[in-house]
């Protein structure tokens, strides 16, 4: 016997379905489990995904070590001119 709210339970499954995790890494889980099936993942594959978006969930910045990101390296503060020296402003 079929219930008469057999139809409003599967929309909300759809719907459910079709709402995108707000964690991109989450979503980016999902595209990559429909590629590697189970028997392809690594005994790490779980705990990998939950430490992404941990990360993401709690705020976490990454910072670069110095000289390795793009950013211009930070004035020489010993020939630093104090008149043009952004600290003197």
């Amino acid at each position: 016997m079929m219930s008469k709210d057999r139809p409003q339970d599967l929309r909300d499954i759809v719907e459910r379905m079709e709402q995108r995790p707000s964690n991109p890494v989450r979503r980016a889980r999902l595209m990559v489990e429909q590629e590697v099936p189970p028997a392809r993942r690594g005994p790490g594959w779980d705990r990998h995904w939950r430490e992404l978006e941990a990360y993401l969930d709690e705020g976490v910045t990454w910072g670069m070590p110095q000289g390795l990101d793009d950013s211009p390296p930070e004035m020489d503060k010993k020939r630093a001119d104090p008149k043009t020296s952004p600290e003197s402003f």
